[in-house]
């Protein structure tokens, strides 16, 4: 008995902070379900808003490119970390406590920009929208299972794991005006907005109760405290690194130095646990390996939406207001592919999903490496739709293939289960952008090279391009050795606009590669596993 209310057996939850699953009227489902909805869509949208809109943020507070690299490092490592601390809360306060105590931190966060914006204040921001983002996407997955019947609860993870997949092409529909209204306001107003308006349907439309009981022991805190520290020194690393550069910054250099000992610290505190906060020994076991490097990778190589596409349209000069119809088919396609996710799903499926999601990526992938500087959204729809569609078609399976492993091993499990999956999702999108904007950068350097050694002063094209060049300037310049100077510049531009357009084709081809080489390993992996079981088929 829970609250006064008697649950049969059934209906108990599975873990420890989960609530009960009673039977609900018709009516209630439709609202948990389409609250479940809202909160998945939402809970990356904040973040998404900032992070897609970062050169606008950095130049309405002031702030240097290392400076705005920073605040989506400082958001994926507190969300990288938040279940360290949210599971075990859960199940000791409570859903609704735990939740709605993130959510006032983020609100309160957000109404401090009304009166002080500044870059500690808008990084204390992120931090907590990282918080606050855990808690949602876990709250949105409890309102879409308690709408579902049980056998298919399933597909509540399915649908609320993929959602927060699509707050980022919303989030480039926004048109900018309106989060620039009266400095940065409009963006201000949204985040503070969702947050208020989610504690309030949380307080009307409660989810069944859950059972309490103490769950932290003191030895929880050190280990999150290390693990925060350390994975907030390495997103740190990860974000401003292609920024700043790897090698010309040496602050990156040692605080990597000092991310490995404090990481390296956590886990030996926790091999020695009798009752560990995050199971190590469960965690080196093969098939989870394998399962956190095959999310890992895919993660690595959906940067090519994040990065690359937009970055090749950056370079042509495009903002994102001017991208909205092609993000618009992005989320119609992540759309689709979550429901294909859940309408394809069983256990024996699983790993066949991401496998079939892995080749849609490479295909997308493939198609934008013969990319040019006349390349327009247009042009990018199918790729880019085919990317959406492979992201949500793929975490979906893979969050579910890894839960199944973990309820094998025991609810004690679940924290370990979380944070992993968790870590490789954001800092795996983090790593991605950090990898692909590395290799472009480097093969822009030596595109650039080859294409000047081809195009000396001597060469009668290269003079007739700026002697074509400078007449053009004869409106604006009178000297003709100052009008030969601007073409030459203006005609190096066009080169290095060039090199950077052959760099990120080399990238497109990269992750290509990366996302098939992906899809053979999973293959093969496939064929192992009948093969050991005998099944021909």
């Amino acid at each position: 008995m829970t609250d006064g209310h008697a649950f049969r057996p059934e209906e108990r939850p599975l873990f420890a902070g989960s609530p009960f699953s009673p039977a609900h009227t018709g009516i209630r489902r439709l609202a948990y379900f389409a609250f479940g909805l809202f909160l998945g869509v939402t809970s990356t949208f904040g973040n998404a808003l900032t992070t897609v809109n970062t050169g606008v943020i950095a130049g309405s507070l002031g702030l240097y490119a290392a400076q705005a690299a920073a605040l989506p490092a400082i958001y994926v490592a507190m969300n990288a970390t938040a279940n360290l601390t949210l599971v075990k809360a859960r199940a000791q306060f409570g859903i609704p406590e735990t939740t709605c105590a993130m959510l006032t931190l983020y609100a309160l966060a957000g109404i401090i920009q009304f009166f002080h914006s500044s870059f500690v204040a808008t990084a204390i921001l992120r931090a907590c929208s990282g918080l606050a983002a855990g808690a949602m996407i876990t709250l949105g997955v409890y309102y879409l299972m308690q709408a579902l019947p049980p056998k298919a609860k399933p597909l509540g993870a399915v649908i609320g794991i993929g959602l927060p997949q699509i707050g980022t092409p919303l989030a480039r529909m926004v048109p900018v005006d309106v989060l620039t209204r009266h400095g940065l306001w409009g963006l201000h107003a949204i985040e503070v907005a969702l947050a208020l308006f989610t504690i309030a349907v949380i307080l009307f439309l409660p989810l069944p109760p859950s059972e309490k009981s103490k769950a932290f022991a003191p030895l929880d805190a050190l280990t999150i405290v290390l693990s925060i520290a350390g994975l907030f020194l390495l997103c740190q690393v990860l974000g401003q690194g292609r920024t700043l550069w790897w090698t010309d910054t040496a602050w990156l250099g040692m605080a990597l130095a000092l991310a490995i000992p404090l990481l390296a610290a956590a886990f030996l505190i926790e091999i020695h646990r009798r009752n560990p906060l995050v199971h190590f020994e469960w965690l080196g076991t093969w098939g989870i390996l394998r399962f956190a490097a095959v999310a890992l990778v895919m993660r690595l190589a959906l940067a090519e939406q994040t990065y690359g596409a937009v970055g090749l349209l950056t370079l042509g000069g495009l903002n994102n207001d001017q991208l909205r119809f092609l993000f618009f088919i992005v989320a119609i396609a992540m759309f689709a592919g979550i429901i294909t996710a859940a309408l394809t799903i069983s256990q024996r499926r699983l790993p066949w999903q991401v496998l079939v999601a892995a080749l849609i990526i490479a295909s997308g992938a493939w198609i934008d490496s013969d990319a040019t500087n006349l390349t327009r959204p247009e042009q990018l729809i199918l790729s880019q739709a085919m990317i959406g569609f492979g992201t949500t078609l793929f975490v979906g399976p893979a969050l579910l293939y890894g839960f199944l492993r973990m309820i094998q091993r025991g609810g004690d499990h679940l924290v370990s289960f979380v944070v992993t999956f968790s870590i490789t999702q954001n800092v795996g999108g983090l790593m991605g952008s950090a990898l692909l904007g590395t290799l472009q950068n480097i093969w822009a350097r030596n595109a650039t090279n080859v294409l000047a050694a081809d195009m000396s002063t001597g060469d009668p094209q290269t003079a007739a391009r700026i002697s074509g060049g400078a007449l053009s300037l004869a409106g604006a310049l009178v000297d003709p050795a100052q009008r030969s100077i601007q073409s030459a510049g203006l005609l190096a531009q066009a080169m290095g606009r060039e090199a950077a357009i052959i760099a990120f084709t080399d990238t497109f081809r990269f992750v290509a590669v990366l996302a098939l080489a992906t899809a053979i390993f999973i293959m093969v992996n496939i064929w192992m596993s009948r093969h050991r079981k005998g099944d021909p088929a």
